[in-house]
């Protein structure tokens, strides 16, 4: 079993990682953005972290002590979505069983959440107060929950990326972020520049929900294109020509206000997944 000490470890690094990594239209530390600052971002990780690690708490519970720490602490929506997709990996971590793996682990603990933890991460979802947050017809979560946590992420997979990681055990981390992540640090050997990769394959992959939410269909094409543009480039530019491209898509996405924040969120669950499989391995 894993000490609450090494998830909490797992958890904060895996959000300095991605801090570390340039992310075109995210904060990081080549870029501050949206009224936000990487500060901000760390000190977010910082004070989330015993809750989403406390063994006491249900996974609901650690969604909503997180987002109130995080929001006592900076006052600004800098983590919903990271909290919502590492609180359910770090209690699979934490209760995986000899020979088992941490997606087994995690498909049990998507099994039972619990009505009460879906109500716990509705009244977290509405404290952070996400941008493009409005009214849905069937479990709203301004109103009090009548099915399970998972079930509830499943009426709004259509619509929230990070939602739809609950009714399919986090297929996107296990079956594509991982293995690109795994392709591209083979290739450089640096964490931060593999996140990078995980990042940009979403977005060439995926339609990110945030921007989904703020401007519909109007900017998909386009951020898919740069992305490609820059995917691409991973595979053959030196560095220093990567940082000069990533700079300039950073200012064209920042400048149209475009923030691939569940990216970000599932390049966080990546990292981490990767950490926390690492010390399974160790165990082992």
């Amino acid at each position: 079993m894993l000490t609450t000490a090494q998830l909490e470890t797992a958890y904060q690094q895996a959000c300095e990682i991605e801090l570390q990594a340039f992310k075109p239209g995210n904060v990081s530390i080549y870029s501050a953005g949206h009224g936000m600052t990487v500060e901000d971002f760390r000190r977010s990780a910082t004070v989330s972290s015993s809750a989403l690690v406390n063994p006491a708490y249900s996974v609901g519970e650690k969604i909503f002590y997180a987002i109130k720490a995080t929001r006592e602490a900076v006052g600004c929506n800098t983590n919903l979505g990271i909290v919502l997709l590492c609180a359910p990996l770090l209690t699979a971590a934490y209760q995986v069983k000899a020979g088992q793996t941490l997606r087994s682990a995690l498909i049990e603990v998507l099994a039972q959440t619990t009505v009460a933890d879906a109500d716990w991460a509705f009244k977290a979802i509405c404290l952070a107060s996400p941008a493009g947050l409005g009214d849905t017809p069937q479990q709203d979560v301004k109103q009090q929950a009548a099915v399970t946590l998972t079930q509830a992420m499943g009426l709004a997979a259509e619509r929230d990326r990070i939602a739809l990681q609950y009714g399919t055990a986090f297929k996107d981390v296990f079956d594509f972020a991982i293995l690109r992540y795994n392709r591209a640090f083979n290739c450089f050997f640096d964490r931060s520049w593999a996140a990078v990769s995980v990042y940009t394959a979403l977005l060439c992959q995926y339609p990110d929900s945030h921007i989904m939410r703020k401007y519909g269909l109007q900017h998909n094409d386009w951020v898919r294109e740069q992305m490609m543009t820059v995917n691409h480039a991973l595979t053959y530019a030196t560095r220093a020509d990567l940082l000069k491209q990533l700079h300039q898509v950073d200012n064209d996405f920042k400048s149209k206000s475009i923030n691939p924040g569940t990216t970000a969120d599932l390049t966080v669950a990546t990292l981490l997944v990767t950490f926390l499989d690492e010390l399974l391995s160790e165990k082992c």
